[in-house]
């Protein structure tokens, strides 16, 4: 790239300086450097390094709105959405809308309070708000059933949920039908169907057959195997995370992992909002980060709901 000013393809001239002597000038850096007093936009990871490929951003609104690191009508503390530019580049092969999950190796999720679920015990279709790292929000989902099947069914209900981008269009849909969870049903086992976008197919996340602990396969659109998901033969938080360990399709190999954290005493013991993180490698199929969404959601489900005077579940067996 010429230096800026200077016509294409040629080089710039030597400065003139006093005396009679020329000097040449510094060369330019590839691309030209920005602005030194322009900090980098919010979440821009210095030390990323993208290769060749342009950094890509979460789909979110464009054009004037919120002062940047608020959300329009929130308080000025508050967490803002991820920043979106003008244009985005598209990935080849990924659904419209799972860009951003292409440059990120974690996730957290975060059930919202509901208040009349919280005071009088009625159940309500969970939300949740999903963040990146720095506590962006990048999607939002939402469950989606009937009064009926909330409160008669429990946490084993069956629902769709849907999730959303920050300019509210769906780019997920998690579908859940009724089944079992017990081990003492092997032929009737956990699992969701996992779309992206909605209507198409990309993964499953099945429970399989254990007397002990729970485990699950994270499948393809084939519903081929691709990982495996394991976790503790007493899935309770105690004061403490409870992790379930991703491993390879072998189940050998440690690559990540899907923990319920510890959300302080009074959260745990009076109200139903959960707390999960996600550890994948940066470089999985964007797909399958999108999988692993839907297998902590069914995790969320089967170990961590508690509808009404229930108890929560902690084990395959009850």
């Amino acid at each position: 790239m010429s230096a800026p000013g200077y016509p294409p393809n040629q080089a710039p001239y030597p400065m003139p300086q006093p005396g009679g002597h020329s000097v040449a000038p510094y060369p330019s850096a590839p691309g030209g450097y920005g602005d030194p007093s322009q900090a980098p936009p919010p979440g821009f990871n210095m030390g990323y390094n993208p290769g060749p490929n342009p950094v890509v951003y979460q789909p979110g609104p464009v054009g004037p709105g919120p002062v940047p690191g608020q959300e329009y009508g929130g308080h000025p503390g508050a967490i803002s959405p991820a920043p979106v530019p003008a244009q985005a580049a598209v990935a080849v092969g990924v659904p419209p809308g799972l860009e951003y999950l292409t440059q990120i190796d974690q996730i957290l999720i975060h059930q919202k309070v509901e208040l009349l679920e919280a005071f009088i015990g009625f159940e309500t279709n969970n939300q949740y708000e999903i963040k990146n790292s720095l506590g962006q929000k990048i999607y939002k989902a939402k469950e989606k059933n009937d009064c009926c099947t909330r409160n008669c069914c429990g946490s084993l209900r069956s629902f769709d949920m849907k999730i959303k981008d920050n300019m509210d269009r769906e780019v997920i849909r998690l579908i859940r039908p009724f089944r079992c969870v017990s081990c003492w049903c092997p032929c009737c086992l956990q699992e969701m169907e996992v779309q992206a976008p909605p209507g198409t197919t990309i993964g499953y996340v099945k429970q399989d057959w254990h007397p002990f602990v729970p485990r699950f396969s994270i499948q393809d659109a084939n519903k081929e195997t691709v990982m495996k998901l394991e976790g503790p033969c007493f899935a309770c938080n105690c004061c403490g995370d409870v992790n379930f360990e991703l491993k390879s399709k072998d189940g050998k190999k440690p690559i990540g992992r899907i923990s319920k954290q510890w959300s302080g005493l009074l959260k745990e013991v009076f109200t139903d909002t959960d707390n999960f993180g996600i550890q994948f490698p940066l470089d999985m199929d964007v797909k399958m980060k999108a999988v692993l969404m839907g297998a902590c959601f069914l995790i969320d489900f089967m170990f961590f709901e508690k509808v009404g005077e229930a108890n929560q579940r902690s084990t395959v067996f009850s």
